[in-house]
């Protein structure tokens, strides 16, 4: 006899695991671009609030005896801080493929700002060096913005080239010499060798990621070392500071008086640091305290705990644009983020080498935390420009028509 109730049972499929696989590894991907975009926000938010703090705490002395007034340099970084917030946010929020198509005017516009800087009713000078032109109560130093116009250059013509890489080179190094030494030659005349060396050094680690054969980077390595050297025997001061690099304790009243005031400063910090604001080498003893060797006030006064976590923070940038790089959802996109990461990375080795006498003095500032307003404001757009690469590897691959109408059919 036939039952008046009949039971349905579920038909269950076994899911292949090719068909889970590419979803997974989709959510996993997702969820670590946006781990390292918020490791990279979060690190540079701290890193330039901790700037804000080192610049007053070291200014505040030499700042009241010029001025008359010890805010008066954690005023303007603090304003420089944010109007780079706010560029921040504008580059984070545009597609950074537009970089691709706009470098060249902006290269254009930034190497007549660098000849203006050479002209002496334009260019202000300071310590013997002509980088600055004056706006009003604002400076603007142009050799700050060609470090990202350069990389963002530098990564367009590698993209476009990269079939050529070992076929004809002479496609990409011609162009790349061009601007490249245009650009740092006009710089090396303000003069500034130490930003030559880090838009050098970082255009050297885009065509280490783009591919090049090591013989060429060996040559082009041995070549701008050469020229290095070069200039740093060409110029009494430059022989200078090499000499007192080498041998930083031989005079330390002239030559190596600012890096013995800066070994000094990072002594005294030992441990936990003398105490925030309580600085004794910031009282006229170190020069370009609150510029150039800020680390080494920030080691006195919150000692080697202080500079663990900024070194940590640094740290962290690099390996947030490395994540971001290796995630970019195209070649100019993993270009430009490994070009901006490498010259984070490299300007703070060039100053912490710097401070702590591991490398000759160049006066690179420190990213994000020497004062500066150029520099911050360029850093900070620049590190928009990596979140916008990171947001971009979170969007789904856009596929042509012809190859969705062969998915539907």
């Amino acid at each position: 006899m036939q039952s008046d109730f009949a039971i349905s049972i579920p038909r269950l499929r076994v899911v292949r695991e090719a068909e889970v696989a590419p979803a997974v590894a989709r959510a996993r991907a997702e969820r670590s671009a946006r781990r390292a975009v918020a490791l990279l926000t979060m690190s540079v938010v701290v890193l330039t609030m901790g700037g804000l703090v080192m610049v007053l705490s070291a200014s505040s002395v030499s700042a009241f005896a010029e001025f008359g007034s010890s805010f008066l340099f954690f005023k303007r970084q603090l304003m420089y801080a944010a109007l780079g917030g706010m560029v921040a946010i504008g580059t984070s929020r545009l597609r950074y493929q537009v970089w691709q198509r706009v470098w060249v005017p902006l290269l254009v516009l930034n190497v007549v700002l660098l000849i203006l800087v050479l002209h002496p009713s334009v260019g202000r000078s300071a310590g013997g060096a002509a980088r600055w032109i004056s706006v009003g109560t604002f400076s603007l130093q142009p050799s700050e913005s060609a470090k990202f116009i350069l990389v963002a250059g530098a990564a367009a013509i590698l993209t476009a080239n990269l079939k050529y890489l070992h076929a004809d080179p002479v496609r990409w190094i011609a162009p790349l010499i061009v601007i490249v030494g245009m650009t740092t030659g006009l710089i090396m005349l303000q003069p500034d060798l130490g930003t030559a060396m880090v838009i050098a050094g970082s255009v050297f680690i885009l065509l280490f990621v783009a591919g090049v054969r090591l013989r060429l980077l060996f040559a082009a390595t041995t070549f701008t070392s050469l020229v290095a050297m070069a200039l740093i025997m060409g110029e009494r001061y430059r022989r200078l500071r090499f000499f007192s690099f080498l041998h930083p304790l031989a005079d330390t009243r002239t030559t190596g008086y600012q890096l013995y005031q800066s070994l000094i400063a990072l002594g005294s910090g030992h441990l936990y640091g003398v105490g925030l604001g309580a600085s004794r080498q910031k009282w006229m003893y170190m020069p370009n305290a609150h510029t150039d060797f800020i680390f080494a006030i920030l080691g006195e006064e919150l000692g080697l705990i202080g500079e663990i976590v900024v070194l940590a923070l640094f740290g962290a940038v690099v390996y947030a644009g490395i994540r971001i790089a290796v995630r970019a959802p195209d070649a100019y996109g993993r270009m430009l983020a490994a070009g901006i990461t490498g010259w984070f990375g490299l300007q703070a080795l060039v100053n912490l080498g710097a401070v702590t006498g591991l490398l000759p003095i160049t006066g690179v500032p420190l990213p994000f935390i020497s004062f500066g307003g150029s520099s911050l404001v360029v850093s900070l757009a620049a590190s928009g420009v990596l979140v916008s690469i990171g947001r971009a590897a979170l969007k789904p691959p856009r596929r042509s028509s012809r190859r969705m109408d062969r998915a539907e059919a």
